[in-house]
């Protein structure tokens, strides 16, 4: 089985195959064994559980995840990598690899398929910048049962979902990830463990799925609104803000005073329990106005 621990390792195994890098889908591929088996250690896997591999790459990660785990189903969205995967995990005979973009596959009907009965899964990866917060957000709002995302991301991607209130890099990703799960930045990584390296460090970070949610909302739908337009105006108040987003129309600020947030208060210092009570109060106004 050939073993691409390092980058010399990693060319020639493209090469090989008539491969290269695809710039396009943000292909670096992590090489250092260490580096790996912390990932895999982090998600603290046996052989009951059943992993969702988002982007094999070149196999060394899915190796590590498939001597710990009962069953690995690897997505991988460019087909011209088979070949090489089915060398490099060949004598793994729990990895399944599924053809299919992470931002559209059915990960229900996945787990269906490849592990009927399961009773939850762990999402595991390392993630191209360009498809990191949609695809986090799209993982935890589906429906399907995780207990835990353990992803390898830009450093700043990772510090974003950790931010608290008050921090400059607090944002709508933060609070909507923090509604769904508890983040942890497990340990920093340098651009070195990668072939080619990017040009920034990268972070893994565990994300511990939440039974409920962190705060209990009248309409989801309109907390999450509220977020985004709190953080997309971030530079106005309350007041304006959610005026901006569409959200308040002139006399309708009886929403600060029953919430208890002030108008004047920017949203990057707001908690998401404050979140929550500013949302109820905008949807109990709109509740009040459709009756």
């Amino acid at each position: 089985m050939a073993q691409a621990n390092s980058p010399t390792a990693v060319r020639s195994l493209l090469q090989r195959y008539g491969l290269a890098p695809k710039k396009g889908l943000g292909q670096h591929f992590l090489w250092q064994s260490q580096i790996v088996e912390r990932i895999a250690d982090a998600a603290e896997l046996t052989k009951e559980d059943v992993v969702l591999e988002i982007g094999p790459g070149l196999g060394i990660l899915t190796a590590a995840l498939a001597r710990r785990a009962g069953l690995v189903i690897a997505v991988e969205i460019d087909q011209n990598l088979f070949p090489l995967l089915e060398e490099t995990l060949k004598g793994y005979d729990n990895v399944r690899l599924v053809k299919g973009d992470a931002r559209q596959v059915d990960f229900q009907k996945l787990l269906d398929d490849y592990a009927p009965g399961y009773a939850s899964c762990k999402v595991m990866g390392n993630l191209p910048y360009y498809i990191t917060s949609p695809l986090i957000i799209r993982l935890l709002q589906g429906e399907f049962h995780k207990e835990l995302l353990v992803f390898m991301v830009q450093k700043e991607v990772a510090q974003r979902i950790t931010a608290q209130p008050g921090r400059k890099d607090y944002s709508s990703l933060s609070v909507v990830v923090q509604y769904f799960a508890q983040p942890e930045m497990v340990f920093r990584v340098s651009p070195h463990a990668f072939c080619p390296p990017p040009e920034v460090d990268s972070a893994v970070i565990k994300l511990v799925c939440r039974e409920h949610p962190a705060v209990r909302v009248r309409d989801e739908e309109i907390f999450f609104q509220v977020v985004h337009a709190a953080f997309r105006y971030r530079r106005k108040t309350l007041r304006n803000a959610l005026k901006e987003g569409g959200l308040l129309r002139p006399g309708e600020e009886s929403v600060f005073a029953n919430s208890g947030i002030a108008a004047e208060r920017r949203g990057e210092t707001l908690e998401l329990e404050e979140f929550a009570r500013l949302a109820d109060a905008v949807a109990q106004l709109k509740e009040g106005k459709e009756e």
